[in-house]
């Protein structure tokens, strides 16, 4: 069973900074892409940041409201995934999950998409 374990969140005011954490645990071979979704209150889930893997090519995708303020970043030897949110504002309030997808318990075993439980980032003034 893959589980993954998010830190970080907190109550800021606008124009700070936050560092998002994020470690995958467990047995799994491989896990393709990591990042980060984000939900506010009365809204659905929507992407924020994902990274790939080194052999998947570090490649990154940035919802287009965080382009510039936030950086992804991951290390793939200890399975980890990092969101630094810089000039943070009112409306990146929400609940951060960590999200794993490609995950293989093997070469050829892949397993369901995976979810952290959620950490809450609130900034307001």
């Amino acid at each position: 069973q893959v589980q993954l374990a998010e830190s970080g969140g907190g109550s800021v005011q606008p124009g700070e900074s936050l560092r998002l954490s994020c470690a995958a645990s467990g047995h799994f071979y491989t896990i393709y892409k990591m990042g980060w979704y984000r939900q506010a209150p009365g809204k659905q889930r929507e992407l924020v940041a994902t990274m790939t893997s080194e052999t998947g090519g570090r490649k990154t995708n940035y919802a287009d409201s965080v382009k510039g303020r936030f950086t992804i970043s991951r290390d793939d030897t200890k399975n980890t995934v990092n969101l630094q949110m810089n000039s943070l504002k009112p409306e990146d309030t929400a609940v951060y999950f960590c999200n794993a997808d490609g995950v293989f318990a093997s070469p050829t075993q892949a397993l369901p998409k995976i979810w952290g439980q959620g950490t809450q980032v609130t900034v307001t003034s």
